[in-house]
């Protein structure tokens, strides 16, 4: 999941030399950095005497992004911690070279030109807002020797004039809409949005908010149309623009000061859900127990977004056992003679994603292997990621598994009158494309095990 940053080359190995050990503080912690996703502001443009002001900064951006979905539903995921970089000079260069500098009744910026650390500056590509650093090696440099276990870094800098950048690591000024900046460009760089007014023929490509498939069927947000305003959208009248389409008039990531759409913030979520596991700490922990007293206690810690929509399943010997609870009894006469299998499996049930029609599946679990003699003998945390494609299909879906072990996954095709249909052994990491052609019009369940137990269902349409 970390961002461990192995600096082989030599330019990199040089400049690590030089490169000054800065203060790094946490402002917002939730859990242990390995098993959270760990944002990191660093200053650009604050002098020594203004660190202070850097972290007030910092965290009001950290409490305007916190104040807004999905982040503040899944704000329990996340660390925030900041690197005091200190410059020599206060602010961000800016040239006065671009074609588009502002003009009444916008402000003047004046032209400056600023030995700040990361060489931030205004007018880059020609652009006046765009500030930016060419320096990333020297950024990668400053997180590999003061906080390599980042997953996300943003640059925040010194400046009262509007601007920012995406990129790498994304770029925002402490001016005007400072906040909103800082958050749309993280949708850029952290979840790689694209921006929903038109970028330019360079940046214009297929992305989750972005496609030039209008077709209301087929189009990646399908599920999506005609919901909370989603629809297809072109970018322009005329072209290339009218040949690109967004799904939202209003997201932020076209206009600062509105929240992400729909199809945004279930991208967002999917990012979340591919770094960090629900499942913070579970007990039993390892095959500790001999000669076990029952009932034995098996419990889970979980990371709840807020407000909870984790939901757990507990399954017994293949059997259901209990439903949404943290923590379950095992009784002696639960169990069969020698080993059986207990297994819970936790998924994030929020309406913030389409679940019935999302490709993606992301679910954890725990199983424990506990003979009725001996006590706990195994214990195995697993994480799954399982996509599933086109849906609805008339000839082809393509499914593919990965989780953390490289177990196999099974998959049972279910008619509604309860017939099996087809099984198919998906290996991890594997991407594999099975014929529907054969079967009939209508609705099927498509079931997915790992070592006989069954860890998720989906809805399959046949067309």
């Amino acid at each position: 999941m970390k961002q461990l940053l192995l600096l082989i080359v030599l330019f990199f190995s040089v400049q690590l030399t030089y490169t000054q050990v800065f203060d790094v503080e946490a402002i917002k912690t939730s859990g242990l950095d390995e098993k959270r996703i760990n944002l990191v502001i660093l200053a650009d443009g604050y002098t020594v005497g203004e660190l202070t002001q850097f972290e007030t900064d910092a965290t009001l951006f950290m409490d305007d992004l916190f104040s807004q979905e999905p982040f503040a539903s899944y704000e329990n995921y996340f660390n925030v911690y900041i690197i005091k970089v200190i410059s020599n000079e206060s602010g961000a260069s800016h040239p006065g070279t671009a074609p588009d500098e502002p003009g009444p009744p916008d402000p003047v910026v004046p032209v400056l030109s600023v030995d700040n650390y990361f060489g931030t500056a205004y007018d880059s590509f020609n652009i006046h807002r765009l500030l930016y650093t060419p320096n990333s090696g020297l950024v990668s440099t400053v997180l590999a020797n003061n906080f390599p276990m980042y997953d996300q870094a943003l640059i925040l800098v010194n400046s009262p004039y509007y601007g920012g950048s995406g990129g790498e690591f994304p770029v925002a000024s402490t001016g005007t809409d400072a906040s909103e900046i800082a958050i749309h460009e993280l949708g850029h760089s952290f979840v790689d949005l694209k921006d929903e007014y038109y970028p330019g023929d360079l940046l214009a490509e297929e992305a989750i908010n972005m496609t030039q498939d209008n077709n209301p069927l087929t189009v990646k947000w399908k599920n999506w149309v005609g919901i909370n305003a989603v629809g297809i959208f072109p970018y322009g009248a005329s072209e290339p623009e009218s040949n690109w389409f967004r799904p939202h008039e209003t997201c932020k990531m076209r206009y600062l000061g509105f929240d992400f759409c729909a199809v945004c913030k279930e991208g967002i979520i999917e990012k979340i859900h591919s770094l960090t596991s629900p499942i913070d700490s579970y007990n039993p922990a390892s095959a500790t127990i001999n000669n076990p007293t029952f009932p034995i206690d098996f419990q889970l810690t979980v990371v709840a977004p807020i407000p909870n929509t984790l939901e757990s399943s507990w399954t017994l010997n293949g059997s259901p056992f209990a439903t949404n609870m943290d923590a379950v009894q095992v009784q002696e006469s639960d169990l069969n003679a020698g080993l059986n299998n207990l297994t819970v499996v936790v998924n994030d049930a929020t309406t913030l994603i389409d679940i019935d029609g999302h490709e993606s599946l992301h679910f954890s679990t725990v199983s424990w292997s506990i003979d009725n003699t001996l006590g706990i003998q195994d214990v195995e945390a697993n994480k799954f990621n399982i996509t599933m494609y086109p849906n609805p299909s008339k000839h082809y879906i393509t499914i593919k598994s990965e989780n953390t072990l490289g177990q196999t996954v099974v998959v049972d095709i279910i008619s509604m009158d309860g017939k099996q249909v087809k099984t198919i052994d998906i290996s991890n990491n594997e991407r594999s494309q099975i014929n529907i052609s054969a079967l009939s019009q209508g609705l099927y369940i498509a079931n997915f095990y790992a070592n006989d137990v069954l860890i998720t269902s989906k809805k399959l349409i046949k067309n």
